[in-house]
């Protein structure tokens, strides 16, 4: 760990290192625990950023430090104690910046929140404390002063991502569209409905927000007694539709089954988990519009079907974005999630009754 040692010396920490060490299991960055010696000096964590998917590391961070500057604020005009809990910290080089170029590689360095710990299982509990800990995320965010830019451009587009998949069709790169033509039609049949969002924002009925934009439980720090410490991983925090934060996270959370499962018979939508998020989400996201609302359950379906655009575009062009296992991953991870839609489409008028009662 040498050369991440060498890294953290161009920050200005307190203390002297002790060691660094491989932390977590993020997919994206490359994350590191430094710990310092003595028990009065804090840990950190670095960071070595994913600059292939984060091409633009001044706008990442200048979004993040725009971000957790404005939380922190309205953390200390509430009066909550131990600020540095509830939001992340970066600290900067002896430079100024919030973050190092060694000539390869972009780094970052933040305070590590001590007695904290994150959760990858989901239960109805759980799902309850993410619906509180995203839609306070949100509510908090609502009046940044600042704009924000886009760090993946498109993300959750859902025109942009059609067309993506329109593309990979026409081209056939792999050979594989006569395997696929069901789940082609399924696609195109709810195609007007599922782009409904970005004709909403055209006319000026939909905002765009600032969201989190990968909402899963293990992007929450939880203290010893359970209790929701803060929001982290925030390099897709950007402009967005609610959407992107609500229906992400049930897309993953109230699955019956894995992303990837081959016996459709398994995959299906928990209701239980839906309702203690959203029940959750509604407490703390204080400045939703009725437009908003009315479109949860639209939400609701739009990731799985987003995701089965996506892993049936990747099939078709010959596997070149998502990591497989084996030759058919693709094709068995967009059939479950069209299996996912169908369970939602079903779910609906369930859905829409719940979201009813919630509302005075």
């Amino acid at each position: 760990m040498k050369k991440e040692q060498q890294i953290v010396s161009a920050f200005d920490i307190k203390g002297k290192i002790a060691a660094v060490q491989p932390f977590g299991n993020g997919h994206i960055n490359d994350t590191f625990r430094v710990i310092t010696e003595g028990d009065d000096t804090p840990d950190y964590v670095l960071q070595r950023i994913n600059h292939h998917i984060f091409r633009n590391v001044d706008m990442l961070m200048d979004n993040i430090i725009a971000v957790t500057n404005h939380i922190r604020k309205k953390l200390e005009q509430q009066g909550v104690k131990d600020v540095d809990r509830h939001v992340l910290r970066f600290h900067p080089t002896y430079e100024g910046k919030y973050y190092h170029f060694d000539g390869e590689s972009y780094w970052r360095l933040m305070i590590c929140i001590a007695d904290s710990e994150s959760f990858d299982v989901v239960d109805a509990k759980y799902s309850h404390f993410a619906g509180l800990a995203f839609g306070e995320f949100q509510n908090m965010l609502a009046d940044i002063p600042v704009e924000l830019g886009e760090t993946i451009p498109n993300f959750h587009n859902m025109e942009f991502r059609l067309e993506e998949f329109r593309e990979a069709v026409r081209n056939n790169r792999a050979g594989r569209i006569a395997k696929v033509s069901d789940l082609i039609k399924g696609i195109e049949r709810r195609a007007e409905a599922m782009c409904e969002g970005e004709r909403l924002h055209r006319t000026g009925l939909l905002p765009k927000r600032i969201c989190h934009c990968d909402t899963k439980v293990n992007n929450i720090l939880f203290d010893r007694e359970g209790r929701v410490l803060c929001v982290i991983d925030l390099d897709t925090v950007m402009p967005n539709f609610i959407f992107s934060d609500y229906g992400d996270f049930l897309r993953s959370a109230a699955n019956t089954a894995a992303e990837d499962e081959p016996d459709l018979s398994r995959v299906g939508f928990n209701m239980e988990i839906f309702e203690a998020f959203t029940r959750g989400y509604l407490e703390s996201a204080r400045f939703l519009t009725d437009i908003e609302i009315s479109h949860l359950p639209y939400a609701t379906a739009l990731f799985p079907y987003m995701q089965t655009v996506r892993f049936l575009g990747d099939y078709l062009n010959g596997d070149t974005y998502y990591k497989i296992a084996y030759p058919e991953h693709n094709i068995v991870r967009a059939r479950a999630q069209m299996k996912l839609l169908q369970s939602v489409e079903e779910s609906m008028p369930r859905m829409k009754e719940f979201i009813a009662t919630l509302i005075p």
